[in-house]
């Protein structure tokens, strides 16, 4: 070692002081809960976990899949018993319950200090972000609703890709034939269906949430639902096993050649791409309008710090999602659509036409309602009253009734 070499360090270390702690390269083992379950989602995660290693080699990270009908009852016990894991995975609908029972840590310094801040737009951290402005996480990717059809069924059939509700229910209709067991929607009635509830009454003029008041216009989401549950109950143009089918019933009804038309999110793209039979065509297009509103959801899913045992080497597994490899590389094999505006401008994402409808659905999505006590609401009111009137238990108004009373008691 020369005397310049010596120099040069001792000014380094001079600026140590200066530069904050958790942007210097660290050590450390971290504990990560996640919810990915699919064969693609779990490639993805294994392709970002060695990058991450090959990056920052420092840096262990354990996993662990928690199902997501389970995991806020984990969440819960966890911080309960104060066994928190280090890095948890937030969905934007969660975030309130969770910022509320403490399982969260603000990390706002070490975001608004971070280098790659700057490649996120504001509203990306909105979902993740209390009313005092303190941010708690950082966005690792999204989901950006839209809907699948079978381009080579329209076609035989001479009939346009749906821009409204309405033609989606003529198309539904003209493209039913159950004695071929073909059916022209797959709705998805059972667990993970409820979001889609809320949108159909906000898409017919019944939002939930308008700014901080919480109500629902009766007559419009009457309508909604009569309209929605119909596509079974009238119009017999989905499967009979509607009121149960959740995420793998429904892609499976769509992959197999059972349903011509799903609603889903850009993250069961490569899912289904890649399970289709040879000859298959199928194509994307964003969701179809309806009466008052054309709704579709931009949801977030964030990384955060649940623990504080080890900030540091956690705060490097959070922030490595931001990077470009990280993000084109999840993206690869899920198809889930990158948090980062400089990412989802690359060429592989912006010069492919199967992706421009969520490219436009950037332009008109919204995030899904943010009030404590949302998931429970959607999940053990909204959800139960939709599926009775799926199998002739109540009607829509009652169901309807249910609705606007759970959410009076989510309110108070």
């Amino acid at each position: 070692m020369n005397r310049r070499t010596a120099l040069q360090l001792g000014a380094f270390a001079g600026l140590g002081s200066l530069i904050p702690r958790w942007a210097l390269a660290q050590d450390g083992s971290v504990s990560y809960w996640h919810t990915f379950t699919s064969q693609t989602e779990v490639a993805g995660l294994d392709r970002v976990m060695a990058l991450f290693a090959e990056a920052r080699p420092g840096v262990t990270v354990t996993p662990e899949a928690i199902p997501n009908t389970e995991f806020m009852t984990k969440m819960t016990s966890a911080v309960m018993a104060d066994a928190r894991p280090d890095v948890v995975m937030v969905a934007s609908e969660r975030f309130t319950d969770m910022a509320a029972m403490g399982a969260l840590v603000d990390i706002t310094e070490r975001v608004n200090g971070w280098e790659r801040r700057g490649d996120y737009d504001d509203s990306r951290f909105a979902g993740i972000t209390d009313a005092e402005g303190r941010i708690y996480g950082v966005p690792a990717f999204s989901f950006v609703d839209w809907m699948y059809y079978r381009k080579d069924w329209f076609d035989e059939a001479g009939i346009a890709p749906p821009t409204t509700l309405e033609e989606m229910r003529q198309a539904a209709i003209a493209l039913t034939d159950p004695s071929k067991g073909r059916y022209g929607f797959g709705l998805r009635g059972g667990p993970g269906g409820q979001n889609y509830i809320v949108n159909v009454m906000e898409a017919f003029g019944a939002p939930v949430q308008v700014g901080d008041t919480l109500s629902i216009d009766r007559d419009q989401a009457v309508e909604a639902i009569r309209w929605y549950a119909g596509l079974l109950t009238q119009d017999g143009a989905v499967p009979a096993s509607a009121p149960n089918d959740g995420f793998r019933q429904v892609i499976e009804g769509f992959q197999t050649g059972q349903t011509a038309m799903i609603w889903h999110h850009t993250g069961s793209f490569r899912d289904i791409a890649s399970r289709l039979e040879p000859g298959v065509q199928f194509g994307t297009l964003a969701m179809p309008a309806g009466p008052a509103a054309r709704v579709a959801r931009l949801g977030y899913a964030y990384h955060a710090m649940s623990s504080e045992a080890n900030a540091d080497a956690a705060w490097s597994w959070i922030n490595f999602w931001g990077e470009p490899d990280a993000g084109i590389a999840f993206l690869e094999e899920t198809g889930y659509f990158p948090a980062s505006t400089t990412v989802a401008q690359d060429p592989r994402i912006s010069q492919d036409p199967l992706y421009a409808p969520a490219a436009e659905t950037l332009g008109f999505g919204s995030v899904y309602p943010l009030f404590v006590g949302y998931p429970a609401w959607v999940e053990n009111v909204v959800l139960p009253a939709f599926q009775e009137v799926l199998i002739g238990q109540t009607s829509p108004e009652g169901a309807v009734d249910q609705m606007v009373a759970g959410l009076e008691d989510a309110s108070r």
